[in-house]
């Protein structure tokens, strides 16, 4: 199977080192042998007929800066590699956009229409035109997946799509942002919102422009990905009403302490899609703690089930790009 990897950042380089690490039992288990052929990253590119060496790879992205550095690296863009580089699979782990979703909707879109098979972590394209995408994937006969834009790591679609497929889903909520649940601990503990976003900032949970996070577009992101996936629903950014954290005090804290309650960021399918900071039971399985995510699932026959797990981080990414690609590799042997 071979592989196109668009970004080779925190995740890119994580995936890289996760097959590294898998290369014998992906091939025992899955009768796979997955081979990168192409690389882009923000300064360059390499492109190898037969495959590329991760570890020497990882090795001159570590010194150098940019895979451009690898023999034969140059400055070809990531368009042109996939319509001209021979692969199955495009891996798009491109820097999210919420606003245009570029550069990895025209990425996705160009390996979608080249017949290329697309696993992508960037929530910019889907949140803003996840069903359209869907649809031109059906029209070519490829496979899109994207585990890896809601909970990390954590199965969080997978267990809609699947474990709950006998049942009906009828609503979800859920805690669907690390960084604003790591603040709202803090906050909890008795710090204010500015002494606990430094210290979330401090402890690497946080960009350098905190918005995406603290003013709730990342989870009404995931939030859209997640509606439209499970629910059926054509939605995009414009349908959610959300909120963020910017503006919850010591008071809203202490009043919700004195109920029994803590305050976290809930984002909310049922009648519409919201997120908004919420009062939540101490005992409600949804009050989790730190960087955790949460979500309980409201079915038809089987009630509510809440999955919990964390949301973030380089390799746990990587593991969702992977569980992906076994995916697409296991609808390739069917075709």
């Amino acid at each position: 199977m071979r592989i196109i990897l668009i970004g080779f950042g925190v995740v890119g380089q994580n995936f890289a080192k996760l097959l590294l690490s898998r290369n014998d039992d992906l091939y025992a288990l899955y009768g796979m042998k997955p081979r990168i052929v192409a690389v882009v990253d923000s300064k360059g590119s390499v492109i190898s007929t037969s495959a590329i060496n991760l570890q020497k790879l990882l090795n001159i992205k570590k010194t150098k800066g940019t895979v451009a550095k690898y023999e034969n690296g140059g400055k070809k863009n990531a368009e042109d590699i996939i319509e001209s580089v021979d692969a199955e699979v495009v891996v798009e782990l491109g820097p999210t956009n919420l606003k245009t979703g570029e550069p990895g909707m025209s990425n996705i879109i160009a390996a979608i229409k080249d017949g290329k098979n697309v696993i992508t972590t960037n929530k910019g394209p889907l949140a803003l035109a996840l069903p359209s995408l869907i649809e031109l994937a059906d029209y070519n006969n490829v496979t899109l997946r994207f585990s890896g834009t809601v909970g990390g790591g954590t199965p969080i679609l997978e267990f809609a799509k699947r474990c709950l497929k006998g049942d009906r889903i009828k609503s979800f909520r859920g805690i669907l942002n690390g960084t604003t649940n790591y603040i709202l601990t803090k906050m909890d503990d008795g710090l204010t919102f500015n002494e606990a976003l430094v210290d979330a900032k401090k402890n690497g949970y946080v960009e350098a422009d905190p918005t995406l996070d603290i003013d709730g577009y990342d989870a009404a992101a995931k939030l859209v990905i997640m509606a439209n996936w499970i629910m059926n629903m054509k939605v995009t950014m414009n349908d959610v009403n959300f909120t963020g954290i910017r503006n919850v005090s010591v008071e809203d804290i202490k009043s919700a302490i004195k109920k029994d309650n803590i305050i976290k960021l809930i984002a909310s399918s049922d009648k519409e899609l919201t997120v908004k900071p919420t009062e939540v039971p101490k005992n409600n399985p949804l009050c989790v703690n730190g960087t955790l995510n949460a979500v309980t699932f409201s079915s038809e026959y089987s009630g509510h089930q809440t999955i919990i797990g964390r949301g973030a981080g380089g390799m746990e990414t990587a593991s969702a790009v992977l569980r992906d690609l076994i995916e697409i590799r296991e609808v390739m042997s069917r075709r």
